[in-house]
């Protein structure tokens, strides 16, 4: 039990806390606002990997330590010492966490506060869903320092809010406050200060309750079919149907359902 609450630690600055079927994914370099050095984007990755083997994780939340910063982004201090062929050697690696967070196959939700620029925001971009808290500034600023959102930005956000929007927001590089996120999509929910983490964590609680192979599937369906066209895209959603028709997850939901009780799933 104390090994579950003190969490598993990936690097330093990495820490997996279970509750219950969620794991809290807790980005802990405070000193740095979690800004992502390389040492740390290999911890992520690490951290996604062993998350993603892990067949009884049904829901993920991304969350931060630091009272002013869900993550301001790249180490720019680190970036600023590496030679250019450094910065192309390492580049795999930064890729590599922000893939991670993206392609964790159950539902994850990103608790934001305060600061979540840059790779920070591409983070939380990287999940499917966003709840923020009303100190939360967002933004992807990386072209007024002569680079381009390189964690996936230019692809998710238009994805979120539409291309002009997104355009609009990546080309002025401006900073996006709290309401004004929730206004245009940036986040999906709003809540009130220091209650981030509370609440993506009974979101993730909510969703965790429903069958595991069923979350699996939906979110295969969802990330494979976006963006194909209707029939291509119905095609990956009976795929992901077939995946899940026969399983013991299925006999088991109905089941329950018919004898008014709670599922016990299987996850098979």
């Amino acid at each position: 039990m104390a090994e579950q609450e003190a969490g598993r630690r990936f690097g330093e600055h990495v820490v997996v806390r279970r509750h219950g079927h969620v794991a809290e994914f807790v980005l802990d370099r405070p000193k740095a606002m979690n800004a992502v050095s390389t040492e740390m984007a290999r911890s992520i990755a690490a951290a996604c990997e062993a998350l993603a083997a892990d067949r009884d994780v049904r829901a993920v939340v991304l969350t931060s330590t630091h009272e002013r910063a869900f993550c301001v982004g790249a180490d720019l201090k680190e970036r600023n010492s590496l030679t250019d062929a450094e910065l192309v050697r390492q580049r795999p690696t930064a890729r590599a966490a922000y893939t991670g967070v993206l392609e964790l196959p159950v539902p994850t939700v990103a608790a934001v506060h305060g600061f979540a620029l840059g790779g920070g925001f591409e983070l939380a971009l990287s999940c499917d869903l966003i709840v923020a808290d009303r100190t939360a500034v967002v933004g992807l600023p990386e072209v007024s320092v002569g680079v381009i959102p390189g964690g996936g930005g230019t692809q998710l956000l238009p994805r979120r809010v539409g291309a002009a929007r997104a355009a609009e927001l990546i080309f002025s590089a401006r900073r996006v406050e709290a309401a004004e996120a929730r206004e245009l999509g940036l986040v999906d929910e709003l809540v009130d200060e220091g209650r981030d983490r509370e609440e993506a964590l009974a979101l993730a609680a909510r969703i965790a309750g429903n069958s595991p192979v069923g979350l699996r599937a939906a979110k295969r369906a969802l990330r494979l079919g976006h963006g194909l066209d209707l029939r291509t895209g119905l095609e990956v959603e009976d795929a992901a149907w077939r995946s899940v028709a026969f399983s013991g997850d299925r006999a088991e939901g109905v089941a329950a359902f018919n004898e008014k009780r709670k599922p016990q799933w299987p996850g098979e």
